[in-house]
């Protein structure tokens, strides 16, 4: 129940016949009744009230109590938080009126004060408390959160206070230094190096001291590490007084010199960088803090430090979220406007993705580039997502620099003792335009005249210290003057030197990877296992517990299983499930997540298995035995988000480069809703930021007449994507391939993204299967050459990658067409360029080349190869389906001709009456599953 709801709409008469109840038994009426009619009967004295009768002063003493309750759940629309423009009006207001009391009952004591710390008290002093903590520089929204225990913490904490600060006079130094350092290293990068795009804090200086405040105190309540992510705007004032990158650096960076043609990184502008570093705190304690580099997509830089830290929690802390927290610092119009943010906070509270709550920033400008906030969002405020976790916000007066340090004194007390997000919403302005070259009076002509004739946080607050004679009237400018030297030093030391090193590539838990090189993509390494190893932990991943009782299917799926092995003939979903087992009993960790991964979308996994009469869960997987290797393996099903989950990955496998970082698309064609992560981060972070990464996607992919939404990845939007060999994409078709394929993402000492196209009719396809020699005696193979055919009988060589394979096979054997090769590239990127050459030379006698695919001419891997291949003499062509701006039919039929068509086409024939009847069996066997 709310806080004081009781009192919130109470009649008269009703109030009456509660109170006789109360007179007559007390444990009759809600225990918030009885300790308002406690404390009214206190009040009273000895004072004698007949039966029946309603005391005088009760409904007043109620009028009261809906104040104080009102002041709670509504005072912050009555701030004075905006530091250049009148706050909009809300109705009914504050006035006495508003609550049944008006100015003649100042002076009676009324005993509801007892609900606010202060006792029998005047109304006037009820009054002025509520005032002074709900409607000055800090609105605080918290009677949402439906916690007892949460509630009264913070009415507790903010009322005894009155949300007023007391700082120390160092610590109120320490905020007048740091307001210095932002304000005037703005200053100075305006009139040194002119015209170039900084992005400003200039209008919010105030977050400096906000941010120096958070590590100091999170230090002091055992927080050893924060990642943060931000945009654009005042990152390289963070980076300089915050992170400590050096103004050398930043200057060098400024004019250029970051820029180095013998390396192969394409870089990005200053302010979109990472950095990293230790920093140490007044008390002596050492604190890790980590900027994660970001492109200038608002908000998508937030699940890559969810993954971040999560991964951080997870192998530096031992799980302890305590001793790491995530800052996202959002801008007003981003935070309301990029629905990232929702996807993001829905993950808060989720066993695999929550943090132990997240610190949240807004420098809420009041404008999103040129549009006004009352056309940036439907809500009252920017931070109204905040309740989706029923986390407290705080808004704030950016000009009220002791308030903010006030508010996020409570947001980190609150964070550490009962890990929720924490909302701080920090109300200033934009000095200038989007950048400093734009225009703002175009679009905002009054409120830029109201911010050209405000002084920046720095000079009000030094007026402050002055008025209170806290400070002498000539340290600003002592600081100002000595901060400026400093800057000129490192200025002239820039231009003079030509030496600059950026943030160091492979450090930390990187330390020993290493960038990769084109001759490490001519073989892959050794990945095979020995067999008793392989046997050992296919035993231990087909049993099931004896006294669990288990689904009857699950059974039978797990007796199949244990007859693969027996059988000599594993297949896709065993070679999966022993990839992952080998590794984890070599000491790797291996997570999973996406929509439905335990089960698998098409019920192939099964790593998870529910016990039939209960919620209890069992995982195969974690039943591994080997004391002194066994890593753990996660295994999560992820709430329905591809942007926000695929972002978290990408960040968990970019903290730890030692473990299986895997996320899987319910169907590829989803992956789409990730586009940002992919182009911004996955295909070129390394280029731009030379950050390695290692996470793996699975995206099931093929066309078995399931419609334009369940049939492509849209394989050559990654192929397009491809260059510098950044990432590596791949479509196997047997699962021992597969098996070797995930194993090689750890078995060499680089790390790049693995892109692979999974099968969904192969799944249980009797011909895709592995015999575990296959596992035992080999390595994952780029190219998969046809070991039926004689090479000198061969007139025509057919290459193909992923299930087209199987119909054309089946083909080849039915018709024994074994003048046509069928060669499976099982590695499309980075292409094999030197085994597809030894293809070629081999079958020298082969007058035809043909690439055959399923899907039309201008998807695929056909203009991606199209272009590849002029590098080598072969008159390549092609089998697809005709271009098209859809990925697939919706008609079966349609799909089936299609289909015949492209297999009939590869033979230079009809398809057939068998290959026909396979395809249909195919097509309403997988269109079942959807």
């Amino acid at each position: 129940m709310d806080n004081l709801s009781y009192l919130s709409n109470a009649h008269s008469s009703y109030i009456d016949s509660l109170y006789q109840l109360y007179k007559e038994n007390p444990g009759s009426i809600d225990f918030g009744w009885q300790k308002f009619f406690e404390g009214f009967d206190f009040g009273k004295g000895s004072e004698t009230i007949s039966a029946g009768e309603t005391p005088q002063n009760l409904l007043k003493e109620i009028n009261v109590m809906n104040m104080i309750y009102g002041y709670r759940q509504r005072g912050h629309l009555f701030t004075n938080t905006n530091p250049v423009r009148e706050r909009r009006k809300y109705f009914p207001g504050k006035e006495l009126e508003t609550f049944g009391l008006s100015d003649d009952d100042l002076d009676t004591v009324f005993n509801a004060g007892i609900e606010v710390g202060l006792g029998p008290v005047k109304l006037r002093e009820i009054q002025a408390l509520l005032e002074e903590t709900y409607c000055r520089s800090i609105g605080a929204e918290f009677v949402y959160i439906r916690n007892p225990e949460k509630l009264n913490w913070f009415k507790t904490r903010m009322e005894s206070e009155r949300n007023t600060p007391n700082l120390t006079l160092d610590t109120k130094k320490q905020i007048l230094k740091k307001l210095n350092e932002a304000v005037v290293f703005e200053s100075f990068l305006g009139t040194k190096f002119l015209g170039q795009k900084r992005f400003s804090l200039e209008g919010a200086e105030s977050l400096i001291p906000v941010l120096d405040f958070v590590i100091e105190r999170g230090a002091d309540l055992g927080i050893e590490e924060f990642v943060i992510g931000m945009a654009h705007r005042g990152r390289l004032n963070v980076l300089a007084n915050i992170m400590h990158k050096t103004y050398k650096d930043i200057f060098a960076e400024f004019e250029g010199k970051g820029y180095d043609e013998t390396k192969p990184y394409g870089g990005d502008v200053k302010y979109h960088l990472g950095f990293s570093t230790d920093v140490q705190t007044k008390a002596g304690k050492k604190v890790h803090l980590s900027l994660c580099p970001n492109p200038s997509h608002l908000e998508t830089v937030d699940p890559i430090v969810e993954g971040i830290s999560r991964s951080k929690i997870d192998f530096k802390y031992d799980g302890d979220n305590s001793r790491l927290a995530p800052i996202l610092i959002h801008g007003d119009a981003s935070i309301a406007g990029q629905g990232i943010v929702y996807e993001v906070l829905q993950m808060a509270k989720l066993d695999g993705y929550k943090t132990g709550g997240t610190i949240h920033l807004v420098i809420n400008n009041q404008v999103g580039f040129t549009t006004n906030y009352k056309d940036a969002r439907s809500s009252s405020y920017c931070t109204d997502l905040a309740k989706i976790t029923l986390s407290p916000v705080f808004h704030v007066n950016g000009d009220d620099v002791e308030a903010l340090i006030y508010a996020i004194n409570i947001s980190l007390e609150y964070r550490q003792k009962y890990k929720n997000d924490v909302f701080i919403d920090i109300l200033c302005y934009r000095r200038y335009g989007h950048n400093e070259a734009d225009e703002p009076k175009f679009t905002q002509p009054l409120l830029y005249k109201a911010i050209e004739q405000h002084p920046n946080p720095r000079e009000i607050y030094n007026k402050k210290l002055l008025e209170s004679g806290t400070v002498d009237a000539s340290l600003a400018k002592e600081m100002e003057k000595d901060f400026r030297s400093l800057l000129q030093e490192r200025l002239n030391e820039s231009k003079e030197s030509n030496v600059y090193q950026p943030n160091v590539m492979f450090s930390g838990a990187w330390t020993g990877v290493r960038m990769s090189k084109p001759e490490d993509f001519d073989v892959s390494p050794d990945t095979a296992v020995t067999k008793e190893e392989l046997l050992s932990i296919a035993q231990t991943i087909t049993t099931l517990p004896s006294d669990k009782k288990i689904f009857r299917k699950i059974e039978k799926l797990f007796e199949d299983r244990r007859k693969m092995v027996q059988n000599n003939s594993l297949d896709w979903a065993m070679g999966e499930l022993l990839a992952y087992g080998t590794l984890l009993s070599e000491g790797f960790r291996v997570r999973l997540s996406g929509q439905d991964v335990e089960r698998g979308t098409f019920s192939h996994r099964h790593a998870v298995v529910k016990i039939e009469d209960s919620e209890e869960e069992f995982i195969p997987l974690q039943q591994l035995k080997n004391q002194d290797l066994q890593a753990k393996f996660d295994i999560y099903n992820s709430h329905l988000s591809e942007y926000g989950v695929l972002g978290f990955e990408y960040g968990y496998a970019l903290a730890n480069p030692h473990s299986l970082t895997i996320w899987e698309a319910q169907f590829g064609d989803f992956v789409n809703g990730a586009q940002i992560i992919l182009d911004q981060y996955l295909v070129s972070a390394e280029t731009k930021w030379q950050r390695s990464n290692g996470v793996v996607l699975l995206l099931p992919h093929g066309y078995e007449g399931q419609g334009p939404e369940h049939s492509s990845a849209r394989m050559e939007r990654f192929l397009e994507s491809c260059a510098d060999y950044n990432i590596q994409v791949a479509n196997c078709t047997t699962p021992a391939n597969y098996f070797h394929l995930l194993r090689r993402q750890l078995k060499r000492d680089f790390r790049k993204p693995l892109v692979v196209f999974t099968p969904k009719s192969l799944l249980r396809n009797s011909l895709c299967v592995s015999t575990i020699e296959e596992f035992t005696e080999a390595r994952f193979q780029e190219v998969i050459d046809d070991s039926i055919v004689k090479p000198n009988a061969v007139k025509r060589v057919v290459f193909c990658t992923g299930k087209v394979y199987y119909d054309l096979r089946e083909k080849q054997k039915v018709d024994s067409r074994y003048d046509v090769a069928i060669v499976r590239l099982e590695q499309i990127y980075p292409l094999p360029i030197k085994q597809l050459e030894g293809i070629q030379n081999k079958y020298n006698k082969a007058k035809e080349f043909y690439w055959v695919q399923e899907e039309p001419e201008n998807m695929g891997a056909w203009p991606f190869l199209c272009r590849k291949f002029r590098s080598i003499d072969v008159n390549l062509q092609v089998i697809s389906r005709k271009e098209s701006s859809s990925t697939a039919t919706g008609y079966a039929k349609q799909h089936i001709s299609q289909q015949l068509y492209i297999i009939g086409k590869a033979f230079e024939d009809l398809a057939g009456k068998e290959i026909k009847k396979s395809v249909i069996k195919t097509t309403k066997k997988v269109v079942d599953i959807d």
